[in-house]
This record gives C-alpha cells, structure tokens and sequence, in this order.
C-alpha cells in the first residue's frame, strides 16, 4: 500500500504536467525496466551484450521525442538485430545463463512500449486524456480481475501459465475497466459512451493478454518477480506487464484517429 502511494501520485503527476516531465518518467522506466530485463537473463547492464538493450531503447525513445516516429522504430529493430549478434558472439566466450533470443527479445518488448507511451502523451491536445484513459482502464481492469477471481473462483483461465487466474477474474476485470473507461470519459471528454466502453474492453483484453505473457516469461525463467525493487509488488515489468501490452494498441488507435482526438471519439 505505501508503495502504491507513492508510485500512482507520482505517475499521475508526470501526465497531467505535461509532455516533458512524462518523458523524463519514462526515461527512468525505460532505464529500470530494461535493467531489470538484462538480469532476467543472467547479464548486467554495464558490460555487452547486457548494455546494448538500455542502449537500443533510449536511443530510439530519443528519436521518437524529436518526433521521428519512423527513425525509432527503425532503431528499435536495428538494436535488436545487435544485441541478438553480440549475445550470440559473446556466448562462447562464457558461461553464460541467457539465450541471445531472449535478450534481443527484450529490445523489441521494451522499445515498442515506451515509444507508443511517450507518441500518446506528446500529442498536445488528447495527449494527457489518452495517457490517463489507458492507466486507469489497465489498472481496474487488474484491480476487478483481482476483486472478481478472489470473490467468485471457478475454472481456471491458464492453469499452465498462472495458476490464480479465473475466468471468473478475466471478465471481472473486463467489465471494471469498461465502468471505469466510461465515466474516465465522461470526465475528460464527454461523448460517445459506447465507444468508450468498447475502447476500454478492448484495451482490458490487451492488459490481461500482457500479464499472461508476463508470467510465462517468469515460468521460463523460473522466478516469481522480476526483481524486488517495489517492496510488496516485486519488479517494474512486474506491475506494468498490462501497460506494456496495451499501451501499443492505444498508440496505434490514437494515430489512426489523428492528432487530438480522444481514443473514445
């Protein structure tokens, strides 16, 4: 609880102040997360091929601040492609606990999210409105999957994967991140509630579909938390699996609706 206090102002802080200082919150992101990536597989961020994940992904987070969308991305798959050689390169050398794919893998997971979160917010106009219209759906989305699988139970929605998630919890969350998206909103940006729930369900189904992939990751890697830097809720990939997956999906929305339209008009 102390944690979620002084994480959630802070965020929230960042969004409504504006462009520049969510930029620099998702540079220190960036920075804890693909740290945390680079252990995950067994490295260190100081030395190669550990350092060309950090490096791959600010470097093109860089480039999609000076609003060259095309450039970043095209960075993002440069680094990949390096940090994939220098890991294979480098593996006969020691004895090492990675897989180069896996590495790599952490280039693309990482980049694409922090491009599609600082894309949201720079837009001047709906930039702050989408940025907290996707936090708020991903986290009632957990918080009612949570309050729903505990209260009901029953058959399990990935056994394989996570053994605590219910059905039940799946469309608990999906229907608080829906309640939630339209009265986000209508406080907002009144208009097109239908939209804003269809928005918000979809967006849910993306944060559920992210903490799924995140906790095979875990079993692949056999470990319960990706670190224990937040005391009680484990590591940042920990806590924003649901962002990583639907932050993309909102960019994407958001550029296909054009400059300064909400996501639910």
């Amino acid at each position: 609880m102390l944690s979620a206090l002084v994480l959630a102002p802070t965020a929230f802080a960042c969004i409504w102040l504006g462009a520049e200082t969510w930029t620099l919150l998702i540079a220190i992101g960036i920075a804890v997360l693909t740290w945390e990536w680079v252990h995950l597989c067994g490295l260190r961020t100081r030395v190669l091929p550990g350092m060309a994940v950090p490096v791959a992904v600010l470097s093109a987070g860089i480039l999609a601040v000076a609003e060259h969308l095309n450039a970043a991305l095209v960075a993002l798959l440069v680094g990949w492609a390096l940090t994939w050689w220098a890991a294979v390169a480098m593996r006969g050398r020691a004895r090492l606990a990675y897989s180069a794919g896996w590495l790599a893998a952490g280039v693309l997971y990482i980049g694409i999210a922090g491009i599609a979160l600082i894309e949201l917010r720079h837009d001047n106009q709906a930039g702050r409105a989408n940025v907290l219209f996707l936090f708020f759906v991903v986290a009632f989305s957990d918080i009612g999957a949570y309050l729903a699988g505990r209260a009901f139970g029953g058959p399990k929605l990935a056994p394989s994967i996570s053994p605590n998630k219910t059905w039940s919890g799946a469309m608990g969350g999906l229907v608080a991140a829906m309640i939630v998206g339209v009265a986000v909103a209508a406080a907002l940006a009144p208009g097109g509630a239908s939209r804003a729930a269809a928005v918000a369900a979809m967006l849910a189904v993306m944060a559920q579909a992210g903490d799924l992939l995140e906790s095979w990751i875990k079993r692949r890697f056999d470990v319960k938390d990706t670190s224990s830097l937040i005391p009680g809720h484990g590591g940042l990939l920990d806590r924003l699996d649901g962002v990583i997956a639907a932050a993309p999906a909102a960019a994407l929305l958001a550029w296909t609706l054009g400059q300064g339209q909400p996501l639910w008009r």
